[in-house]
């Protein structure tokens, strides 16, 4: 299994490593070696244990039972300061970030390291001369909340370079990232590895398992299966190994039936948080029976939209029609009550209530009416018994559907999300990259979802950053840029250099 690293140390570790949760056995038995210079991705299904083992390694979790070895000596590793401290740290899906603090103030926040009265020009310096050196594009003062996603990330990763890390774990590091912005850290990782220092990243996209890494190990229900050399595997054999089948990879669909007008936006204008036109004069119509996806780089107004259409943000100017009825600026109930679903772009903070169970967090949508309640009242059987069904139609991972949602893996948060939605929903479904986070067989799953629905006479709007997925899923594709939609066209004749020049900011008219 190591022929190929024999002559090398390991650099780290794991051996044996279990660790269980009430009614979940997460990892058993799992072993993981990593060698220096190299990145070692960790592939599995939702729910497969690959977080809380980076999570035992990161000092978040105790393992039960198994021991880690740094450079060969067994490692005591009780918190993130610890795991620091034998130069291991990890980004996590959610960022660990003060918003309202400059980037200088979130690196040092913590360190015992700094002098008691504080030189922010020498941090601010020190910060400087890491970022010019892996091109990370930092300012030291900026402030947190000001930056994209992209940039945030970045500043996680020169965080712990400061603190002197050698290992790197990233988790879904590509997640809420660009195209350009997954190729930049695919760039960043490589100038790393190249100087020595190693990487374990989480991932579920296969094109960057060949692309980043050297090494795949394979989980499954918690269990090491596979230990392979990316260059002696392909994203099809990946993926069995993942989820015990083959993946198709292109979701079959026969052509849009279309319907009535479902949703309709005349020249909306909205503001962002900061004050800025997010949405300029945008308008589009969507019908029964049809997909009409969005396209764009993060930060264009794509949330903006979704959250105008679904009550969640204010209109300045223009009108949101429902259904052949003026919703502008109706609440988010009003909305719901209209027959319109919503799968947000921030599960954790929009999506769910941690601390209620499953089975609540699914009847969320549907527990004003029967058979849920009657008179006002509650029927917690009635609940349980439709939660049972739902996580059973919808393959969701957990104990049970009194498990509190908050102990969920990111996949089955996102899949407990979908089946309320898409089960609530009787007209129009916003989508807001459904398929964030989950695994390839979720992923298929996902879009077969999103095609059930428009071909049951749903009209679906589908937010997303994949091409390929917005180009095998959608009918139409409208593209955003700056707040405005650069143009729409029919996702069979799309193709991704066009879309990528409005993405840019180029008029579809212009391309022609």
């Amino acid at each position: 299994m190591k022929n190929d690293q024999k002559e090398k140390t390991p650099i780290l570790e794991m051996s044996g490593i279990t660790i269980s949760f009430p009614g979940v056995l997460a990892n058993d038995n799992v072993d993981l070696d990593l060698f220096p210079g190299e990145v070692l991705a960790l592939l599995g299904e939702n729910g497969a244990g690959k977080s809380t083992l980076m999570n035992v390694l990161a000092g978040l979790y105790r393992a039960d039972k198994g021991k880690i070895l740094i450079k060969g000596k067994e490692a005591d590793i009780n918190s993130p300061k610890d795991a620091m401290a034998y130069g291991i740290g990890m980004v996590h899906q959610n960022f660990k970030l003060v918003q309202t603090m400059t980037v200088a103030e979130n690196v040092i926040l913590g360190l015992d390291s700094e002098e008691f009265v504080l030189d922010l020009k020498k941090v601010g310096d020190k910060i400087r001369k890491i970022s010019s050196h892996y091109n990370l594009n930092v300012d030291p003062n900026a402030i947190i909340w000001q930056m994209s996603v992209g940039e945030q990330q970045r500043v996680e990763i020169l965080k712990l370079i400061y603190r002197g890390a050698e290992v790197l774990i990233l988790d879904e590091p590509t997640a809420v990232l660009t195209p350009q912005e997954s190729e930049e850290l695919n760039r960043i990782v490589k100038q790393m590895t190249s100087e020595g220092k190693s990487a374990i990243f989480i991932t579920h996209k296969m094109d960057e398992v060949m692309a980043f890494s050297d090494w795949v190990r394979v989980l499954q229900k918690g269990k090491l299966v596979s230990v392979v050399k990316t260059k002696d595997t392909s994203p099809k054999e990946l993926s069995k190994m993942m989820v015990g089948r083959e993946v198709l990879f292109r979701v079959e669909k026969k052509p849009a039936e279309t319907g009535d007008e479902v949703l309709r936006l005349e020249n909306v204008v909205a503001m962002n948080d900061k004050g800025l036109k997010a949405l300029q004069g945008v308008s589009f119509s969507l019908r029964q029976g049809e997909i009409l996806g969005i396209a764009g780089v993060a930060g264009n107004g794509q949330r903006e939209l979704t959250e105008v259409i679904t009550g969640l943000h204010k209109v300045t100017s223009g009108k949101v029609i429902i259904e052949n009825t003026d919703m502008t600026n109706k609440s988010p109930l009003d909305i719901i009550k209209s027959g319109v679903s919503h799968i947000p772009s921030d599960r954790v903070a929009m999506g769910i209530v941690g601390d209620m169970s499953v089975a609540n967090n699914l009847a969320m949508k549907e527990y004003r009416k029967a058979p849920l309640s009657e008179y006002g009242i509650l029927h917690p059987k009635r609940i349980f018994a439709m939660a049972k069904k739902m996580i059973t139609m919808f393959m969701i991972a957990t104990p049970s559907p009194l498990t509190n949602v908050k102990f969920l893996s990111g996949g089955n948060i996102q899949k407990t999300i979908l089946a309320r939605e898409i089960g609530a929903c009787k007209s129009l479904l916003v989508a807001s990259y459904p398929a964030r986070g989950l695994d390839v067989g979720a992923t298929e799953s996902v879009r077969k979802e999103m095609i059930a629905e428009r071909d049951n006479g749903k009209g679906v709007l589908l937010v997303s950053e994949d091409l390929d997925e917005l180009m095998s899923v959608s009918d139409r594709i409208a593209v955003m840029n700056e707040g405005r939609i650069m143009g729409i066209v029919n996702a069979a004749e799309s193709d991704i250099s066009g879309l990528g020049m409005m993405m840019a900011g180029v008029p579809l008219d212009e391309i022609k």
